[in-house]
């Protein structure tokens, strides 16, 4: 009779993943992220299991989109009173804070529980190349 083996937390260990974003698609790269965060790469996969690695991501100012999306792709956003909803597009929130859309697409990419923002706070984006990440193996 084989048995599943379920692997632990500490069974491998976490890997730092430092990605440059310069000319990569936004969702080509969101979804390439969120796999190294929940740990899809790895052989030792199990969903309820956290296995994932680190991420860090430069050049967040230089992510690319595909058609009309520069202009027409909107962000919302409400601070909870009435009328309080403030919409965007993308050339402005890229102006603003870069860093915000690849979050925003990555965030909706993981799972939607306590899990999935232990997933989420593995992720370190940055506008520029240089990065204040001490990457060490934990």
């Amino acid at each position: 009779m084989n048995k599943t083996f379920i692997p632990f937390n500490n069974y491998s260990k976490k890997k730092w993943y430092v990605i440059d974003a310069e000319g990569k698609t936004l969702g080509r790269l969101s979804s390439e992220v969120a796999n190294i965060l929940q740990g899809k790469n790895k052989i030792n996969f199990y969903p309820s299991i956290d296995n994932g690695d680190y991420a860090v991501i430069t050049n967040a100012k230089k992510i690319k989109v595909t058609g009309k999306k520069e202009k027409e792709k909107l962000y919302r956003r409400h601070s909870g009173r009435p009328g309080g909803m403030k919409i965007e597009t993308l050339e402005t929130l890229r102006n603003r804070i870069p860093e915000r859309i690849l979050e925003k697409s990555i965030k909706g990419m993981l799972p939607k529980t306590s899990l999935g923002r232990k997933m989420f706070g593995r992720l370190r984006i940055f506008k520029e190349s240089i990065h204040t990440c001490s990457i060490q193996s934990k």
